[in-house]
């Protein structure tokens, strides 16, 4: 499908019949036109979908180059694995003459929409994204790839959207962390999962349990429970914890909720990893500023963000057909530690 060309106001002036300064001043809501030309012109953009050039507008009157700008969402900043990725897209967009331009959408849909129309406003040149959990209408993205706007989506893709994407290896890594812990003794291996409707929910969940019935033991679905932040950790663990025939090993979705997990297991007098191994996803910081340090899957969050940088700008530069669609996987790797026999 080819690109929508991104209306300006040169396109607005030529089908109106009137000047580019004409609309220039209309969409500033200028007195020097009458009342009845200006609301003519603002009504006609509205429709159209125009967008003021912002950044053009500051730079209008120095002698910098336009900046090439890249519009970045992250779900949240207080997650080592975000900051990692977007250390990875700073480095890799400053190596290729970009700049980028970074929102917060606090893991909400409408936080993340309104993010989207900023950067339409801004004429950003792409998009990259980790789509909120709250997300579960689309219309914000395809309105981006239907005003040209490139998209490349990390970590939390887009299922509904045939559109460029890295992610890394989520069924192997949760495949080979939970068969360590199955040959390292566990029987009864508990999973602190996130929301099943996110691409990385499934992808985990499925590898988790492929890994239970390769090794011949069955789901007990006792032991899964959606969980995915230290804080939820802390009121879940107690209840698995306290089960008849408890868990002999947990396997976590991210590095927070293990380290919810170890604080509790340990609190309520267990021994880690002699009683309860724990495993989980990301290999951030506190992984090893706890003890025992973390067993823990490694994400690369540099290279997830490297390769999204990479995507985008080869789309943007032409150097693939409009419809071509970039999928990359980046692969992780079991880093162990002193949770883990």
């Amino acid at each position: 499908m080819a690109e929508q060309k991104v209306m300006t106001m040169k396109d607005i002036a030529k089908m109106l019949n009137v000047s580019v300064a004409t609309v220039s001043r209309a969409l500033k809501d200028s007195p020097n036109i009458s009342r009845e030309q200006r609301e003519k012109i603002q009504k006609f953009a509205r429709e159209h979908n125009y967008y003021p050039n912002v950044l053009a507008e500051q730079l209008r009157h120095t002698r910098t180059t336009p900046i090439k700008m890249i519009g970045v969402i992250i779900p949240e900043f207080v997650h080592y694995y975000f900051s990692s990725v977007l250390s990875g897209i700073e480095k890799e967009a400053n190596r290729l003459g970009y700049r980028i331009m970074v929102a917060q959408s606090a893991e909400q849909y409408d936080r993340e929409v309104e993010i989207c129309e900023s950067f339409l406003q801004m004429k950003v040149c792409g998009v990259i994204v980790s789509q909120a959990k709250d997300t579960k209408k689309y219309d914000h993205f395809h309105r981006l790839i239907d005003s040209g706007v490139p998209l490349v989506f990390y970590d939390r893709i887009c299922a509904d959207i045939n559109c460029n994407r890295v992610v890394v290896d989520d069924y192997m890594g949760s495949y080979n962390a939970v068969a360590y812990l199955i040959e390292r003794g566990a029987r009864r291996v508990a999973y602190f999962g996130t929301d099943m409707d996110l691409e990385i929910g499934k992808n985990r969940y499925n590898g988790y349990v492929d890994a239970l019935h390769k090794h011949g033991l069955k789901v007990d679905e006792q032991l899964v429970k959606f969980c995915d932040s230290g804080a939820q950790a802390e009121l879940v663990t107690p209840g698995i914890i306290s089960m008849r025939n408890r868990p002999d090993a947990i396997f976590t979705v991210n590095d927070d909720t293990a380290i919810g997990v170890l604080h509790t297991v340990k609190r309520m007098g267990y021994r880690v990893p002699d009683d309860v191994m724990i495993c989980g996803f990301t290999n951030g910081i506190r992984a090893v500023s706890c003890d025992p340090m973390l067993t823990t899957v490694e994400q690369r969050g540099v290279e997830v963000g490297r390769q999204a940088v990479q995507i985008l700008v080869d789309r943007l530069n032409g150097n693939h057909p409009i419809d071509h669609v970039e999928k990359r996987i980046v692969k992780t790797r079991l880093v162990v530690r002193g949770t883990t026999r």
